[in-house]
Order: C-alpha cells, then structure tokens, then sequence
C-alpha cells in the first residue's frame, strides 16, 4: 500500500477518524478537568504540568518545561514534520481562575450533550483539540505536514508576567500562531480583541482627627473622587476605549481624615496606538488638591489583536476548511484578551478562537458540546497543514 504522504489533507478522513474517538476526547476532557490547576496554586499547576508532558510525549512531541519559581511551570512541545516548511505555535494556557477545591461544589458531569466543569471551556478541552488534532495527522496523513510547536502556560489568567517572553520568543519564527482559548458565540473564531491596560492611582492626603482638627485634614479619599470623574470621561466607547475603575480602597476609621487612598482600573483599547495616547492621559492626572499627592503606576499589559490583512486571511483559509468540513464559521471582535495578543502584537499572523464550543467561561454554567470536539479538532488539522 503506497504511504500517504505528509502534505496530503482530506478532511472527510481526518474527521471521520475523529469521530470513531470521540468518546476518547470525552475521556480526555474529564482526565484534564478533574486535575485541578489554579493559577495561583503552584503546586497543582506543575502536577498538571508534567501530566500534559507526558501526554504530548507519547504523541511523539520532544519536551521542554519552562521551570518558574512562583508561577507553575510552563510546557513546551516540539513535533518535527515536512521539510522547507515554517512552523506554526498551537498557542493556549492550562491555568484556570477556580481555586483547589472547586470541584466539590461544581464537579465534572455531562449531561444532554454537554461537558460540565471547572475550565471545561477556558481552556481545557482545546488543550484535548490540540492532541487529538496532531494525533489525527499523524494517523491519517503518515505524518506531521510541517513542524508544530505547541506551549501551554500557567499564568495567563493573571497577565502571563511570567510566560510572555517565552511565547514571543516562541512565536517569532512561526508561519502563523492557531490559539485554542474558546470560541466565541456559536462557535465563532476571534479576528480581534481588545488591548488591555492596568493603572493603580494612589492618592497621599494627610490624616486629621474629622471632629477636633478636620480642617487640618486634607482627604486622599475626596482626591480619589475626583480622579475617579476624571478617569470616566476618558472611555470613548465610539472608539472602542473603556476606563473601569473596578477596586477602591481607602481610610483607616470613619472618624479620621483619609491620608491615602487607591483606586484600580482596566483599560481596553481596539487599537495599540490608542494604548499610548491613554498611557500618557493617565499620567497627565494632577491632583485638584494642592495638598495632596498622586502617585500612578502601570500601562499597557496586553497590545490589540487587530483584524490585520494576514488574521483576515487565515479567517478565510479556516472558513473554506470548515465548509469542506460541512459547517460554517463566522467571526467576531471581542473585549478580552488572550496571549494571542501578544504574538499578533509582534507581528506574527495569528487566529484565536480555535478551541472548544461552548459558554459560560468562569461561571458556574461553564461547559462545552460535546458533539463539536472532533470537528473543531479537524479544523485545526486542516489549518495546521494549509497554511503557506
């Protein structure tokens, strides 16, 4: 029988051996569910971690782990394929925003076709889309088209401080980057998020007795509010930039002039040159109290994946797999971002939304359709071996 050769696709096979294992993906999403691994729990997430090492191992993929000292450690895999080729990054994070423990109150279940659990969606079984994608190729094409690179972080739901430098590193050589976090609406694949931005504003007042000395008093808390007006007018929602102050402190008793106060915001902005231009309107904030002080910190964490020419290409390079597939894909625009935006931020074409169909990520209700597994999978086959 003559070998199939590694540059062969035919979608009809891949899924149909996709399907034949789909109680085995099913099988695959409950062993990564009940594993819990919280962001910040270190030791589950590196107990996780080696997990995932040896499940890539036995697809043949040559580990590296990312040794980190407070974060989980990081997974790099490398699966060698084709010849004269560039890679491609299947991109994702294994960390989820569940403390140890939640499995108790929100235990792995399925029921009417859906698969319920703690990161079932975000991101757990796009993790399982990946293996099974990589294992579909190499069963039904004799072989990897090209090479993958594939990295599974700890941290990104906490801002990636510890795994950015080694996904762009990662990335920079790449064809393209395929992100497996979840889709969006009906299974929709994101074209473009939205950059992110932290700022903290601290205020320093100086602290008076309110009923013997409140004249002596100069009240960080009253400064605080009115940076907090300030802050506000800065969202333009016709250009897509929010400013979110989401915590406040302040105060020590309510019979005490307020010497400090903090506040925290979120920034998101559609374009990375808006990022700049709020950076520096954050800055430019001076206090209305003359007797009290500002200090600021933060910027930009998170540069906008933006719909370029190439993210518009791979989105119709994708919807011609699924048609041959027989389903169609639409995309969508959306607020959050992922460590996708990091690699388009550099540059490097990338495609999001790759991962599972399902909803209520970070929410109780988060769960994913089961029946969808083996066809998302064949989609990402499908762009691992066409994209050019």
């Amino acid at each position: 029988m003559r070998r199939k050769r590694e540059d062969e696709f035919h979608p009809d096979q891949v899924l149909s051996w996709l399907q034949q294992r789909a109680p085995q993906m099913t099988a695959s999403v409950r062993e990564m569910v009940i594993r819990e691994s919280p962001t910040r729990d270190k030791a589950a997430c590196d107990s996780f971690c080696a997990h995932l090492a040896e499940e890539f191992r036995s697809l043949g993929g040559e580990i590296r782990i990312h040794r980190q000292r407070t974060a989980g450690d990081h997974l790099q895999v490398s699966f060698a394929g084709g010849h004269g080729r560039k890679p491609v990054l299947l991109l994702g994070h294994y960390d989820t925003v569940y403390d140890l423990g939640t499995l108790e109150t929100m235990p792995w279940r399925e029921e009417k076709g859906q698969l319920y659990g703690p990161g079932v969606f975000d991101m757990k079984a796009g993790i399982v889309q990946m293996m099974f994608a990589l294992w579909a190729l190499r069963e039904t094409a004799g072989g990897l088209p090209r090479p993958v690179k594939v990295l599974l972080v700890s941290d990104e739901e906490e801002g990636s401080a510890t795994s950015r430098a080694i996904t762009e590193k990662l990335a920079k050589p790449c064809a393209a980057v395929l992100v497996c976090e979840p889709s969006g609406p009906g299974g929709a694949l994101k074209t473009a998020r939205k950059g992110v931005g932290a700022f903290t504003v601290k205020v320093i007042g100086r602290a008076a007795h309110s009923g013997l000395d409140f004249e002596k008093g100069h009240s960080a808390i009253l400064e605080l509010a009115h940076q907090i007006q300030a802050i506000a007018r800065m969202t333009d929602t016709k250009r897509g930039i929010t400013m979110n102050v989401g915590i406040i402190r302040g105060g020590t008793r309510n019979n005490v002039v307020a010497a400090e106060a903090s506040a925290e915001m979120d920034l998101r902005i559609v374009q990375k040159s808006d990022g700049a231009e709020m950076e520096r309107r954050v800055r430019r904030l001076r206090a209305v109290n003359p007797h009290c002080q500002l200090k600021i910190e933060g910027g930009i964490n998170r540069p906008p994946l933006e719909r370029t020419k190439h993210v518009a290409a791979l989105f119709e390079l994708a919807r011609g797999i699924a048609r041959e597939l027989g389903f169609e894909l639409r995309e969508v625009a959306v607020g959050g971002g992922s460590d996708g935006n990091f690699t388009a931020g550099i540059g490097v074409p990338t495609l999001d939304g790759l991962g599972a169909v399902g909803d209520g990520a970070h929410a109780v209700h988060e769960h994913v359709i089961a029946a969808e597994l083996p066809a998302r999978a064949a989609l990402l086959a499908g762009l691992i071996q066409a994209i050019r």
